[in-house]
């Protein structure tokens, strides 16, 4: 059975279905927005779009949050196996005050998150519809009833306000975090939303339940839509997909190291670091005696405090700074696998792709691989905002501080001679 759509002519009568596509019309002109339809009083413009309740509090009724997420520097990002939304504020330009935006996007922000932190009047949070463009026309897709927060994220870390610089010009959004809920087999009845226009004292009779539970219960009281991933072995398109901006990154790294192919090496440690900062202390093998292991490091775990030290898992990275048309094959991942040690992890990490028969066997045979495709670089790239602007200047810097520490550090003294040790340290920056 295909994906769910509703036509446009049939938009006002429709309630909202998780993943169901709601229809454009076919007008060049605003008309044909499906918003103004599909949902009672909703503005046609921006990705804060929201609805006052007819009672004169000057309270909202409900929030839309619309985003594309293909945004460079502000990933909108639904993690569908937790159910948490990240989601950027609306001041995403230099030369205005972190609330003072034309929608009020930000303050809708800080209002809300700060009346779930309280834990009071949780009744006049208002429930927050999250859609996506689908790239057809003006099509959108639902994904689901969100609640600000998360339980397993703590009040100073669901909304975080965070500077950002734009043609050396400062400035500060927000990024906040939302929870799909889970709402069950039943779609989020368009009584409900319009209940809490007009008649919002009484709108729980008509509301879900996982919104019911959160409005009782607050943080708590959040049940997240969680949607298992499906070990399937993406394809060469999954793994190398990107936009523009990625893909000339992608570009950029492979021609940077076209003629030094190790020299991506000392990079992809620096990738692996800044996708999850509990990467820690890497150092490499020498360029000349590669066996199977680019650099080994240590993923540390730790609770945060000061007395019990961390626990460290080592890690071996291989990494391969390949063509779009060149794939990661059996041999170098097999390569890998046979020089993980007892109680060791690997990752594979090329600017290209995995071929099917590689990626079946890490899979199917249940080795502890991490796989990291040009798709992932680019994402990674992107949420620590590096872009063709300054990707130049970050790769000069791991070549410069890398070749420090191999003049220091390549060769040693043993019996009178010097010799070349076995590895040499990786002090990049990490964080």
């Amino acid at each position: 059975m295909g994906q769910k759509e509703i036509p446009f002519e049939a938009l006002e009568y429709s309630d909202l279905y998780i993943d169901c596509i709601y229809k454009g019309g076919k007008a060049p002109n605003m008309s044909a927005e499906p918003f103004h339809k599909l949902i009672p009083g909703c503005e046609n413009a921006g990705g804060f779009r929201k609805k006052l309740r007819e009672d004169g509090s000057g309270k909202y009724a409900y929030v839309v949050l619309y985003t594309s997420m293909e945004e460079l520097e502000w990933p909108d990002y639904l993690d569908e196996e937790t159910g948490i939304f990240r989601y950027y504020g609306d001041n995403r330009q230099p030369g205005r005050a972190l609330t003072d935006t034309k929608k009020k996007g930000n303050l809708i922000l800080e209002t809300t998150f700060s009346m779930l932190n309280e834990g009071i009047n949780l009744e006049d949070i208002p429930p927050f519809l999250i859609f996506k463009k689908t790239g057809v026309g003006r099509d959108i897709q639902f994904l689901g009833l969100a609640a600000p927060g998360n339980p397993k994220l703590s009040p100073d870390k669901d909304l975080v306000a965070f500077w950002r610089t734009v043609k050396d010009k400062r400035f500060q959004n927000y990024e906040a975090h939302f929870t799909v809920l889970d709402t069950g087999d039943k779609p989020i009845g368009r009584k409900w939303i319009e209940s809490l226009i007009y008649d919002h004292e009484n709108n729980l009779r008509y509301a879900p339940d996982a919104w019911k539970k959160f409005v009782k219960e607050g943080r708590n009281g959040i049940k997240a839509l969680k949607a298992q991933r499906l070990l399937t072995i993406p394809s060469k398109y999954d793994q190398l997909q990107s936009d523009i901006e990625g893909n000339r990154c992608l570009d950029i790294i492979r021609t940077h190291y076209a003629a030094a192919p190790t020299g991506f090496e000392a990079c992809a440690a620096s990738i692996a670091s800044m996708m999850d900062p509990n990467f820690i202390d890497f150092s490499l093998t020498k360029p000349w005696r590669d066996g199977g292991r680019d650099a080994i490091g240590h993923y540390a775990i730790s609770q945060g405090g000061k007395v019990n030290s961390p626990l460290k898992i080592d890690c071996a990275l291989e990494a391969k700074c390949y063509g779009m048309d060149n794939s990661v094959g059996v041999r170098q991942m097999s390569r890998l696998i046979s020089r993980i040690r007892y109680r060791q992890f690997g990752i594979m990490m090329t600017t290209s792709y995995v071929d099917k028969q590689a990626y079946s066997e890490v899979v199917e045979d249940g080795h502890p691989i991490l796989i990291v495709t040009a798709a992932d670089i680019a994402g990674i790239l992107r949420h620590n905002s590096i872009n063709t602007s300054n990707i130049d200047y970050y790769l000069r810097s791991i070549d410069e501080e890398n070749e420090y520490v191999i003049e220091k550090q390549m060769l040693k003294p043993y019996k009178g001679l010097m010799v070349a040790d076995d590895v040499y340290t990786y002090k990049a920056k990490l964080r």
